[in-house]
């Protein structure tokens, strides 16, 4: 452990807090922006080269320490499971392939997968909102299941350790051009206190609007599918009434606790973030993994930049 891990866990002692070690990703969408491909294949198992969107963020949680992941899910969406299950029968068939083998393994050894329906999609405050009974009133950690940070660049840790600081809610913000606040809430911010600034760039959060003009946007921080939350958060959710789109709005429940004195802030993230929610996003998410893999990298890049000078009409091979 390094000194500066030494101390904010020593820090974090000292606040007699406990520090979320539960995790849950809500899954249960119908991810229509990827009709007909999820008819039959949940979103959150799209391949980005190899590995599923949702392995890569359970991976991103047991970075993080974090090794008890509740998926909420929904109809036609048992595959997700399926994928962290043991395959005998196909491991069986890999014993002379022992790095494919420990590739197949590896989704049920990352960590202990639970799962809860969600019957109906009636909004993210909704479905996080189902793992009452998996987290209590402890707090933890909500990670979108379309978006993930680079495993070298990680984002939770810092975020795990400002809410055992504060006791209240986390949030991840990025930057947005201004142009783009209308598709993003976006937050309005003040300094966080002095004694936060050695965990990361932490702001103080006063409030949020949710996809403003550019001209109305209070800033160009836009929220990122990252949160810890305390376990008071699940009274406040029994206390939102439907908001946009006639949903239950977790950022709804949030500003509940804001207004009622919890403290909000939210570490600004200025590492690599990818977007695999709609098809453009996840393109560009499969590109960039692919040219930085050692296996595949320099190939693929030679490829591509051959392929992006050339007339790309006609264009089916090397």
């Amino acid at each position: 452990m390094s000194e500066h891990s030494a101390n904010l866990s020593a820090t974090t002692a000292a606040a007699g807090r406990p520090r979320a070690v539960k995790a849950v990703i809500p899954a249960a969408g119908l991810a229509t922006r990827f009709l007909p491909a999820t008819k039959a294949v949940p979103k959150e198992l799209l391949p980005v080269v190899d590995r599923p969107v949702l392995q890569y963020i359970v991976e991103e949680a047991t970075q993080a320490g974090i090794n008890d992941v509740l998926l909420i899910t929904g109809r036609g969406k048992t595959s997700m499971v399926d994928h962290f299950d043991r395959r005998p029968d196909l491991e069986a068939r890999l014993e002379k392939k022992p790095d494919v083998l420990a590739a197949v393994r590896r989704p049920s050894e990352l960590a202990e997968i639970y799962t809860c329906r969600q019957p109906e999609q009636l909004g993210l405050g909704h479905a996080v909102g189902y793992a009452e009974s998996h987290v209590g009133d402890q707090p933890f950690a909500v990670l979108l299941g379309d978006e993930f940070v680079k495993p070298s660049e990680p984002l939770l840790p810092a975020m795990l350790e400002l809410q055992a600081r504060t006791g209240g809610v986390v949030l991840a913000f990025f930057e947005v051009d201004p142009a783009d606040t209308t598709r993003y809430g976006i937050a309005s911010v003040e300094p966080a206190e002095p004694e936060l600034a050695d965990i990361a760039e932490v702001v103080k959060v006063t409030g949020m609007v949710e996809k403003p003009k550019p001209e109305d946007a209070p800033s160009n921080l836009a929220v990122l599918g990252r949160y810890v939350l305390p376990g008071k958060i699940f009274d406040a959710i029994r206390r939102t009434a439907p908001g946009s789109g006639g949903e239950i709005q977790l950022t709804d429940a949030m500003e509940i606790l804001r207004v009622e004195g919890t403290p909000v802030h939210a570490i600004v993230y200025r590492g690599t973030r990818y977007d695999t929610g709609m098809p453009l996003g996840y393109l560009q998410t499969v590109v960039q993994i692919a040219a930085e893999r050692d296996d595949l990298g320099g190939e693929f890049r030679k490829w591509l930049v051959e392929f992006v000078s050339s007339d790309a009409s006609g264009v089916t091979g090397t």
